[in-house]
């Protein structure tokens, strides 16, 4: 029996279990939900807690509603094998990888890597770092569904390389990266790496890797609410213990001044892009940045979306994510076999990926521009809520926009038997180029 068959005929128990009690968390969830990869459905707890911490906030004031938010850390955390001090929130992925990579201070001359699959913003944000600093920027070789191929990222390596960038699973194409060989070959080379896990943590496995820092958000398969993202920076607690792939080599404290990871002689300096109150301390007439991920974070986030976030990472846990993660992978497997050739959209990444992210390209002889909005609108018309996903969101790996479909862990089978159904009836005024 093929993987996509169980979901045409009922799942397996433990995937049936997964889809009721993720239903039964948000009994108001459309079913015709399918965007989980641009903004997923937040449970009824979430929602409480969010309302629960603005409702403290207006009765006790803003700074005096302080919430404890270290067991949310210690859970997100433990998704990539990290530590609660590891921990930093900010107000959205984006704003976390501008904290991040606006902050590490590489030379002049540095060079850093990146794959065509990078998600537009960060790839702006490169360029303008490179441009600004002297940067030098390396295109890793990846294979025609662009994975990364490991003997490509081996020669980079070897030819030197400071930093890395990888997403995990792009923005546009649900291809999942093989993270664990990425992140070997980047420790044994010595060169950090960053993996942006926007569109993995909650979805697949984000363990096991050892990258030198996680970039993440809340709004997509951990489900909780907009206005949160996160960094996962390991190794910069400064209690003794290295945690993760940044490896503190030089007894500083953990301030992470002058780091020399994995003995290549490139020393290299993490902090963030503009230091603040909260995350750094006077010294000596400076700015210092306090032990651990807090020189990340920013004071003037939305607490009550933070608050959020930790109720749905715990809830994550209490599915189980190993379940959650089969669930979506065979949902993924299914919506593909069901969707590909439909009216003529192919499937942008192999059929049968673990990864429930379903990227349609458009048929032969359509606009493809106005082919992906009128499905979109009809499908919206249909109660069916479906991403597009334009060029610039990965301008190096996109020819065309293309349909995305992302069905979250409870999605009724239906659903996507409907999708189809509506793909194949498009309009013959959808063909063929305006003349």
């Amino acid at each position: 029996m093929t993987p996509g068959t169980h979901g045409t005929h009922g799942a397996r128990p433990v995937h049936a279990a997964v889809a009721e009690a993720w239903r039964a968390a948000r009994p108001g969830a459309p079913p015709g939900h399918l965007d989980a990869a641009g903004c997923n459905v937040p449970s009824d707890q979430v929602f409480d807690a969010v309302v629960a911490h603005l409702r403290r906030e207006r009765e006790v004031g803003g700074y005096r509603a302080v919430a404890d938010l270290t067991a949310s850390r210690s859970a997100l955390a433990s998704l990539v094998g990290a530590g609660a001090r590891d921990v930093a929130f900010l107000e959205s992925g984006t704003a976390a990888m501008a904290a991040l990579l606006g902050g590490w201070r590489l030379p002049p001359g540095s060079r850093v890597g990146f794959t065509r699959a990078e998600y537009g913003s960060t790839l702006m944000l490169l360029h303008r770092l490179a441009r600004e600093r002297g940067w030098r920027l390396v295109e890793v070789p990846v294979d025609d569904d662009s994975r990364v191929d490991p003997g490509g990222l081996r020669s980079v390596l070897a030819g030197g390389l400071d930093l890395l960038t990888v997403p995990h699973i792009a923005s546009h194409r649900g291809v999942v990266q093989p993270a664990r060989t990425i992140g070997r070959l980047c420790r044994e080379a010595g060169v950090p790496l960053v993996l942006d896990v926007c569109q993995s943590i909650g979805h697949v496995d984000t363990g096991g890797v050892g990258a030198a820092a996680y970039v993440g958000t809340s709004r997509k398969w951990l489900a909780g609410p907009r206005g949160a993202g996160f960094l996962i920076v390991p190794g910069l607690a400064g209690d003794g213990q290295e945690s993760g792939g940044a490896r503190n080599g030089r007894g500083d404290g953990g301030t992470g001044h002058d780091r020399e990871p994995g003995g290549t002689g490139r020393r290299w300096e993490m902090d963030a892009a503009a230091p603040a109150l909260g995350g750094h301390v006077w010294a000596r007439g400076e700015p210092s940045p306090l032990p651990g991920a807090a020189r990340y974070e920013t004071a003037e986030g939305s607490m009550a979306a933070r608050s959020g976030l930790g109720v749905a990472v715990r809830e994550h846990h209490a599915l189980g994510p190993a379940a959650v993660r089969a669930c979506l992978a065979e949902l993924g497997v299914t919506a593909r076999r069901l969707l590909d050739g439909a009216g003529g959209w192919r499937a942008a990444e192999p059929l049968g990926e673990p990864c429930a992210v379903v990227t349609l390209r458009p048929p032969p002889g359509a606009d493809p521009a106005a082919a992906v909005v009128d499905a979109a609108s009809r499908a919206a018309e249909a109660s069916l809520l479906v991403g597009t996903v334009p060029v610039g969101r990965a301008p190096l790996d996109m020819r065309t926009p293309v349909l995305r479909v992302s069905p979250f862990p409870g999605t009724p089978v239906e659903t996507l038997h409907a999708l189809a159904r509506l793909l194949s009836g498009a309009r013959r005024t959808n063909l063929g180029r305006p003349g």
